[in-house]
């Protein structure tokens, strides 16, 4: 027998939990052909001595729906052993939309998911209008890793009602030509259908995004829809009840019998707050009552708090003060200048200690909370606050940003925490049976967060680090886990006869690495970028995508089509 690829030496962790065992992996054409003892030699051969060899990752929510268009590779998630992705969350796809619309759509993802209207209208070839349209574009496309996609809410109400989308309830009229899009989009490939009812994803005008003007009965209308055809997934960004009680009753009791109802497997981000009082138990019971009634419902957890990476690069806290807004619109060597004249220095450092601060919105900066705000000082936790930092140094904590900043040539990123503040009810997330370890949001928020480590995070931090997970346990919890979910049921497992999207890396070493600010983006916009450490290949469908952390060349990655496609 003639491999194509045989991955040698390694000791095998399959994804099903069950212990690592040594063996070789060999692969011919798009699938794992044999796992044990490999004689043969193979047209390519990875020496995987000293580390394991593991499904690729699959990472359940993300927005890349705009960022396919303009890289192919599937940059930063590619780094991180991730071999398949999940986009259209939220509410937020590029289609459907009218040529004449195409507007709306952006509208929609500009300010709520920092995806940059020039960089879109730069980098997308806008050759499709209805979603089946979209899915046949995208399996045109150059890809890295594998893409699989929900339809959005807000990109229904803007096809069915354009501009009144962001101004009143459906009609009847407008619901039909939503139910029929979204029944034609499941019927193509579309893995489901997403929605957003947060005050977080706002428009550039400070307008609720679409799907938000929607009435509970125009969502769970079109939730019917699938329950009907018998496929797809229900994802929602949520209401925001806090912790009312009330609020809590009333939401949760609708997602339940939602569930129940339609049979239409729903799912959502779970996180608690920077300082919980357990308002994530009200949604780990939801889970667990829906179960017991015989609805499919399960939770995303994040692997750490939900930060917004902060640096003269991108956006710090002061931003938004007056006084500071010229000067951040100046080169970087201009700015370092400006921060190091005393006078200047002397009037910026008075409006940061007492300037009148924007409400931000989502991941966006926003005042500063000193006691919180980390300095990055390494890829992964523990860090110092800079209160704490600033009182080693005998200044303010507003000199003491400055002044990481300056001496570090602007290289210096801080962190500042918006969610998830006690790690140990992370961990008690991550860990409830109904839920899952993603949600890196990669593709969006680009200058914002950089959570497309989320996977090397929890095998660093989680499993080497803390010890919280055992080896096999992580990477059941990053491969198996979510293919089950989501119904990639040829990925997830290192078996013969499934394809061959497979991880190598070392235990000993593996993790991020420090973010980077990139100009990658169409038209020169910045970006957040990662890449990790101990990460030695990464294959897809059976081409070697990334060795040691460069690209090969290859774009073996396809398109993961729901269960209604033909």
């Amino acid at each position: 027998m003639t491999y194509e690829l045989v991955i040698r030496n390694g000791t095998v962790v399959d994804g099903s939990g069950l212990a690592r065992y040594r063996a070789d992996v060999g692969v011919i054409g798009d699938k794992i052909a044999k796992i044990g003892r490999i004689t043969e030699k193979g047209h390519e051969e990875i020496d995987a001595e000293g580390h394991v060899v593991t499904p690729g990752f699959i990472d359940g929510h993300t927005h890349m729906d705009a960022q396919i268009n303009w890289d192919p590779l599937g940059t930063s998630s590619c780094w991180h052993g991730i071999t398949s992705v999940v986009m259209g969350n939220c509410g937020f796809t590029l289609a459907p939309a009218r040529a004449t619309e195409r507007e709306l759509v952006v509208r929609n993802l500009e300010r709520a998911e920092d995806i940059s209207a020039e960089a879109m209208a730069a980098g997308i070839d806008w050759n499709w209008e209805t979603y089946p349209e979209y899915l046949q574009a995208l399996e045109k496309m150059p890809k890295g890793i594998n893409y699989g996609g929900y339809v959005g809410h807000s990109a229904l109400r803007t096809w069915a009602m354009g501009e009144r989308a962001f101004e009143e309830a459906a009609s009847e009229a407008d619901m039909r030509i939503m139910a029929d899009e979204l029944r034609a989009s499941l019927q193509a490939g579309a893995l489901g259908f997403t929605t957003s009812r947060t005050f977080n994803h706002q428009t550039s005008d400070d307008r609720p995004v679409a799907s938000r003007i929607a009435t509970w009965d125009e969502v769970a209308t079109l939730v019917r829809v699938m329950g009907r055809e018998g496929a797809g997934i229900f994802e929602i960004a949520g209401e925001d009840v806090g912790r009312d009680p009330e609020k809590q009753k009333d939401y949760y009791g609708r997602l339940e019998n939602l569930a129940v109802e339609t049979g239409c497997p729903i799912t959502f981000g779970v996180a608690s707050g920077r300082f919980p009082k357990g308002e994530h138990r009200v949604m780990l019971d939801l889970l667990d009552r829906t179960a017991a009634r015989g609805g499919r419902m399960f939770g995303q957890a994040h692997a750490r708090e939900f930060n917004v990476v902060l640096s003269f690069k991108t956006q710090i806290p002061f931003d938004g003060l007056p006084e500071w807004k010229e000067l951040r619109t100046w080169p970087l060597d201009e700015q370092k200048r400006a921060l190091q004249d005393p006078a200047m220095l002397d009037k910026l450092l008075a409006a940061a200690e007492d300037g009148a601060w924007t409400k931000g919105v989502g991941a966006e900066a926003r005042k500063p909370d000193y006691d919180w705000i980390r300095v990055m000082d390494g890829p992964m936790p523990p860090y110092k606050t800079v209160a704490q930092v600033a009182t080693e140094r005998g200044v303010s904590p507003a000199q003491c940003m400055i002044d990481l900043a300056v001496e570090s040539d602007f290289e210096q990123f801080f962190l500042q925490p918006i969610a998830n503040g006690d790690q140990d009810v992370v961990l008690e997330i991550m860990k409830h049976p109904h839920c899952i370890t993603t949600f890196s949001d990669s593709g969006a928020h680009v200058s914002q967060l950089m959570d497309s480590s989320i996977q090397t995070h929890v095998l660093g931090y989680w499993t080497r680090e803390r010890q919280a997970f055992t080896l096999e346990e992580a990477v059941r919890g990053l491969t198996l886990l979510p293919s089950t979910a989501w119904g990639f049921h040829d990925r997830g497992l290192l078996r013969e006869g499934l394809k061959a999207d497979i991880c190598v890396f070392d235990p000993d070493t593996v993790g991020p690495a420090m973010p980077a600010v990139a100009q990658d983006l169409p038209g020169g916009a910045t970006r957040l970028t990662q890449k990790s450490v101990g990460m030695k290949a990464t294959v897809v469908n059976g081409s070697t995508l990334t060795l040691d952390q460069e690209h090969t060349g290859n774009l073996p990655g396809e398109v993961l089509l729901g269960p209604l496609a033909g």
